[in-house]
C-alpha cells in the first residue's frame, strides 16, 4: 500500500487469493475458492443480526435497546470493563431540574462548541437527555441523590450555566459500565467476545475487489474480522448489520487520560469501508490530569472546578498560595470551558517553564470534599497527595475527540448497514469543542436511535449477507521471519506520539503540522516495509490504525485556515466569519 491522500482510501484487510505471504497491509490467506464455508453451520463463519465493535456507554446502550429476537455479538478489545466510559468520572449532562430549560442547554452547548455546532443535532440530543437518565434508572443505575429532596444531585461543569450533571459520585463511568453491562449479560441474545480486537469492517464493496467483481449495489456493511487475542485465530463474522463504538484516538498523543484502547480503531476502519470523517482537528485537552511519576491517564474530574477548586500557579513572594491565574484571562475563571482552560494552562506553564500547575480545593470543608469526591480522595491519598490539605499537581492530557465518522440522527454512516457511535462518531453535537458531560449523554442518546431504526430496518427486509472468506492467520507470516524485532513497533509507537504531541498538540502552526505529516507518512511507509515479517498482532493492529487517523488529523488542521475552539494555529490566529466543518471523503469505487 502507498500513502495515501485524504481523496483515497487504504484497502481493507480481506484475504486476497492465491498468494501465501502477502505484506500486512495486503493480507493473504490460502486460495479463497478453497477456503470458503456456508454460512449457516460453519466452524468458519458466525452470522449474527448485528455485531457491534465496542463495549462501553455506547455500545452497551445499543445491546440493551435493540429487539431481544436479533442476535447480537459485542467485541471487546480488552476486559468487559476497559473502556473510555469506566474511567469518566464527571457525570451526564441533562435538562432535569425545575429551573432548568432545553433552550438553556442548548445554548451552553453551542457557546463553547464556538460556531461549528449542528444546532438541529445539539436540539435533538438535548431533547433526550431526561429519556437517556430515565433509561439508566431503569436500569439501576444509583445516580448519586440530593440530601433535601430525594432528588438527583445534580452539580455543575465548565460552560454550564445551570446545575444539569446528574452523576454517582465521583465515578459515574464506573457505575454506568458496570451496572450496563451487568444487564447485558442478563441478555440471551448476546454474545460477549472479550479480547476482540477488530481488524475492518467486512462491506460488498471489498467482497467484490477480492474477486474481481464489478460493484452492481450500493456499498454496505456485512461483517468484521476480528483477531481473538488469547486463541491468536483471526474470527470471520458476517452480520446483517455492524456498529462501531469503540472511543476516540487520544492514545495518538503522549499524555493522555484515555485508556490504552483509544486507538481510533472504529474510525480507521469506517474510512477504509468508505464513510466520510469531519472536523478531527478538534482535539480536546483535559485541563487537569495528574502529574505525579507513578500515576498513567490519571484524569482528575472537571466536577472538582465545578464545586470551586482554583488553579494556581506554584507559590511565590507575592502569592504564597499560587496565584490563582484563570481569571486574568477569562471572567468565568475556572468554569471556562475546557478548551480556554486548557489552553491558558499551556500557555502558563510555556511562558513560565512549568512541568505543571496545581488544582486547589483546600478552601472548602474537608468533609464536603471526601462526601463529593470519595473515590478521588481515596485513590489520590495512596500517591501521598490529601486533596483536603494538599494542592494537586495537573497537566493538559489529550482527553476526546470531537470529529469522527460523519453520521446521521440514527448513528448511520456513508456505508449501508455501517453505524458509529460516541467518541468514533461525528454527528455535530460537539462542535469546535466539546462541553463537559455532553459525550455520555451523546452515547446514550444515538445509541437508542440506532437501535429504533436497526429494529426497523430489519422488520422491513432482513438484509442478505453474502459469502465471506475465512483468514487463516498462520498465512501471514513470511518463512524466516524476524519475530524478535517488535522494537520496533514499539519506537515507531513513542515516535508517533511525540511528533503528534509537540507538533498537533494544543497549539500548532503550519510548520509544525506540516513536518508531523511528513513524519506520519515516513512511519506509514516503514511499517509496509517489514509488515510482512511480522505475525498479526494487536499492538500491529493499533499502531496501523492509529498511523492513519493520525494523518487524517493532520489533513483536517490543514484545511482549516483559522483558529477555533480547540483548534489554534499561530499562523492563523482569528476565526473566519463563517463557520464551516472540514471534511474528507475517501475515493470508493461506485456502483455500475
Amino acid at each position: 500500500m502507498i500513502d495515501l491522500p485524504p481523496s483515497a482510501v487504504e484497502p481493507s484487510l480481506l484475504p486476497s487469493r492465491n498468494r501465501k505471504a502477502d505484506r500486512f497491509f495486503e493480507s493473504a490467506t490460502p486460495d479463497a475458492d478453497a477456503t470458503m464455508r456456508p454460512l449457516t453451520g460453519s466452524d468458519d463463519v458466525t452470522h449474527f443480526d448485528v455485531v457491534i465493535v465496542g463495549g462501553g456507554a455506547a455500545g452497551l446502550t445499543l445491546a440493551l435497546s435493540l429487539p431481544k429476537h436479533l442476535s447480537v455479538a459485542m467485541l471487546m478489545k480488552d476486559e468487559p470493563l476497559e473502556s473510555s466510559t469506566y474511567y469518566a468520572q464527571g457525570g451526564v449532562a441533562a435538562v432535569w431540574a425545575q429551573d432548568d430549560t432545553v433552550d438553556e442547554h442548548i445554548a451552553d452547548t453551542l457557546i463553547a462548541g464556538a460556531g461549528l455546532c449542528h444546532e438541529e443535532a445539539v436540539r435533538f440530543t438535548v431533547e433526550h437527555s431526561r429519556e437517556a437518565i430515565e433509561f439508566l434508572l431503569a436500569q439501576g443505575v444509583k445516580f448519586t441523590l440530593d440530601e433535601n429532596s430525594d432528588d438527583l444531585h445534580l452539580t455543575q461543569e465548565g460552560g454550564h450555566s445551570r446545575r444539569r450533571i446528574a452523576h454517582v459520585a465521583d465515578a459515574t463511568g464506573r457505575a454506568v459500565a458496570t451496572t450496563l453491562l451487568e444487564r447485558v449479560r442478563e441478555c440471551q441474545n448476546v454474545t460477549l467476545l472479550d479480547h476482540m480486537v477488530a481488524i475492518d469492517v467486512i462491506t460488498t464493496n471489498s467482497l467484490a475487489q477480492h474477486f474481481d467483481a464489478p460493484f452492481t449495489e450500493p456499498n454496505r456493511a456485512v461483517g468484521v474480522y476480528a483477531l481473538d487475542t488469547k486463541a491468536h485465530r483471526v474470527l470471520t463474522l458476517s452480520a446483517g448489520f455492524v456498529a462501531l463504538a469503540c472511543g476516540g484516538v487520544s492514545k495518538a498523543y503522549l499524555y493522555t487520560s484515555n485508556p490504552d484502547i483509544a486507538t481510533g480503531d472504529g474510525i480507521a476502519m469506517a474510512w477504509r469501508a468508505g464513510c466520510r470523517v469531519a472536523n478531527l482537528e478538534f482535539n480536546q485537552f483535559h485541563p487537569t490530569c495528574l502529574y505525579h511519576p507513578e500515576a498513567r491517564s490519571f484524569l482528575l474530574t472537571e466536577a472538582l472546578r465545578g464545586e470551586g477548586a482554583y488553579l494556581r500557579l506554584p507559590p511565590c513572594d507575592h502569592h504564597p498560595e499560587g496565584e490563582r491565574f484563570m481569571l486574568r484571562f477569562d471572567s468565568r475563571g475556572e468554569l471556562a470551558p475546557r478548551d480556554i482552560v486548557a489552553l491558558t494552562i499551556d500557555f502558563e506553564m510555556k511562558r513560565l517553564g512549568l512541568r505543571h500547575v496545581y488544582l486547589d480545593i483546600t478552601h472548602k470543608d474537608p468533609e464536603f470534599v471526601k462526601a463529593h469526591f470519595p473515590t478521588l480522595y481515596t485513590r489520590l491519598l495512596e500517591f501521598g497527595i490529601d486533596i483536603t490539605q494538599d494542592q494537586i499537581p495537573v497537566v493538559p492530557a489529550a482527553h476526546y475527540t470531537c470529529g469522527g465518522v460523519v453520521v446521521n440522527r440514527q448513528g448511520q454512516t456513508d456505508v449501508l448497514n455501517l453505524y458509529a457511535l460516541g467518541e468514533t462518531s461525528f454527528t455535530g453535537l460537539h462542535g469546535a469543542n466539546r462541553m463537559a458531560s455532553n459525550s455520555l449523554l451523546e452515547c446514550f442518546v444515538y445509541a437508542m436511535s440506532a437501535a429504533a431504526h436497526i429494529r426497523d430496518s430489519h422488520a422491513h427486509a432482513a438484509p442478505s449477507v453474502p459469502m465471506i472468506p475465512i483468514w487463516h492467520i498462520q498465512d501471514y507470516i513470511q518463512d524466516n521471519a524476524d519475530q524478535d524485532e517488535a522494537v520496533i513497533l514499539l519506537q515507531n509507537w513513542d515516535e508517533l506520539r511525540h511528533t503528534m504531541w509537540h507538533y498537533v498538540g494544543i497549539v500548532r502552526s503550519n510548520k509544525r503540522l506540516h513536518r508531523a505529516l511528513s513524519r506520519i507518512l515516513l512511519l506509514k511507509q516503514e511499517m509496509q516495509d517489514y509488515y510482512g515479517s511480522f505475525a498479526l498482532n494487536k499492538n500491529l493492529i493499533e499502531l496501523r490504525n492509529l498511523l492513519l487517523v493520525s494523518e487524517l488529523i493532520v489533513r483536517c488542521a490543514l484545511r482549516r485556515h483559522e483558529s477555533r475552539g480547540l483548534h489554534y494555529n499561530r499562523d492563523f490566529p482569528q476565526s473566519l466569519p463563517t463557520p464551516a466543518d472540514v471534511v474528507l471523503t475517501p475515493a470508493m469505487p461506485s456502483a455500475v
